[in-house]
């Protein structure tokens, strides 16, 4: 009867667990990713109804909402569309290391594509830079599969 219950709080312990982890890129872009790896060369998939055309492919048309099996070859230049010069460090989120800057982001209407990708571009000097541009995919040497190194820049065809 003479005992004393006494109430600290709730208990914590801190932990930082390592979590590394695969994940499954499925059929559609896998085929994409092999493509890049292997060969070069971009793939898309086309909508038998509509005919529009998607890189990175999908399943499904977004607009007739069929499912899409013809994978079709497009081209490694296109169009840039938008742009943004980042000039603050920050950490690359695909390589968990302090990216270089400064980094001009882009989005890009590959020719036979009639969605965009976002990639970077070589060009940093925004006076240099317009929406309208040509520009064209420059793939790495070493190619692993992975979308974003594979093809290591866009540049500006002059």
């Amino acid at each position: 009867m003479g005992e004393e219950k006494r109430d600290s709080g709730p208990l914590s312990i801190t932990y930082m667990a390592d979590m590394p982890y695969d994940y499954h890129a499925g059929f559609y872009y896998s085929r994409f990713l092999k493509e890049l790896k292997d060969n070069k060369r971009i793939y898309g998939v086309k909508c038998p109804r509509c005919g529009k055309v998607y890189v990175p492919p999908r399943i499904v048309c977004r607009d007739c909402f069929v499912t899409m099996e013809e994978f079709v070859e497009v081209g490694n230049e296109g169009t840039l569309l938008a742009f943004t010069v980042t000039n603050f460090p920050y950490t690359d989120t695909t390589r968990g290391e302090p990216k270089k800057i400064p980094y001009t982001a882009a989005y890009i209407k590959l020719d036979g594509s009639d969605s965009n990708i976002v990639h970077c571009l070589d060009e940093t000097d925004e006076k240099k830079i317009k929406a309208g541009m040509r520009v064209r995919a420059v793939f790495s040497d070493t190619r692993t599969g992975d979308y974003f190194h594979d093809i290591d820049h866009f540049e500006i065809i002059q």
